[in-house]
């Protein structure tokens, strides 16, 4: 019997879900009809306290006749989950989605390919967002996922990317001290993925259509724009000092604190201003005692 970890058509589709119930049951469901290209599980990494009972039945059901694997995670934290899910997969590859997505037909085999004709490379799916429209992105506009042009790139999006398993342990996961929305998490894993020598290839073909369902998952965090709370400001400061050197870290979060206040909303809206500093200081803070801690990596498992 070919052991899932040595089958390179073998394949574990992550979901990481916090306060999603019926668009969580849709993308499940969706998925479960999916052709595979040879095996797949799906885990279901549940953040979520408590889903409404016709939710939470499906979810039994599912997990009862082993068609998912639902697995109760006590506090939200998006980058905890997505380890959780690496350590427990059984399968050589692994693919992250959101749970508020409509896969296309073709997104695992899409994914599979790639993967195996690009190992050890990240695949980067297209993602359709609601501001697409449904329409590809025209040629030479800023890159943003929704393009036709397969491609080496920097970065991806967690809401719909595969990887080797083993590769992705082994670089440390995912950093546990990108937290609330953990903004740039995904940037600083693929730095930390290109350094080791690895590249990102977007593969168009792998298709979802992003529904940002705007309650649950990382927007049950307040709109950046109007709090003092550092959830989203965080991320991003810290995000600088993992990724450069001291001197460039700082004049890149001075420049992202000026920066922060210059947008429409302000402009039209300046008594947000001072709100806005107040939480962007708090999140360089937060950020400096996280750097000073240092970053907390997901030990590699043995092998299996």
């Amino acid at each position: 019997m070919v052991n899932p970890l040595n089958d390179t058509n073998s394949l574990s589709i992550l979901i990481p879900t916090y306060g999603r119930d019926d668009v969580l049951i849709q993308t499940i469901s969706a998925l479960i009809a999916l052709p595979a290209p040879s095996t797949k599980e799906i885990f279901i990494l549940d953040q979520t306290q408590r889903h409404h009972q016709d939710c939470e039945d499906q979810l039994a059901h599912w997990n009862d006749n082993e068609i998912i694997k639902w697995v109760r995670i006590p506090s939200p934290s998006i980058t905890v989950a997505m380890n959780i899910g690496l350590v427990m997969s059984t399968r050589q590859h692994v693919l992250f989605l959101d749970d508020d997505v409509i896969p296309e037909a073709n997104l695992l085999t899409a994914h599979m390919a790639a993967a195996n004709k690009y190992p050890k490379a990240i695949i980067a799916g297209r993602v359709i967002q609601p501001w697409h429209k449904g329409q590809v992105d025209p040629i030479g506009s800023p890159f943003r996922f929704n393009s036709l042009e397969e491609r080496d790139h920097d970065d991806f999006i967690g809401c719909n990317v595969s990887m080797d398993r083993q590769t992705a342990l082994e670089i440390g996961g995912f950093d546990r001290n990108f937290v609330r929305v953990a903004y740039r998490f995904e940037s600083e894993f693929a730095s930390r993925w290109r350094r080791a020598g690895y590249r990102i290839r977007y593969e168009p073909s792998a298709l979802v259509e992003h529904l940002k369902i705007p309650a649950g998952g990382t927007r049950s965090y307040s709109d950046h724009l109007k709090t003092i709370r550092p959830d989203h400001a965080v991320g991003r400061y810290y995000y600088n000092w993992r990724t450069c050197s001291f001197p460039n870290a700082l004049v890149r979060s001075l420049v992202s604190f000026v920066q922060s206040v210059y947008t429409r909303h302000h402009l039209r809206k300046p008594w947000w201003i001072p709100l806005t500093l107040i939480s962007e200081l708090r999140g360089f803070i937060w950020s400096c005692c996280l750097a000073t801690r240092g970053p907390e990596l997901q030990s590699p498992p043995p092998i299996r």
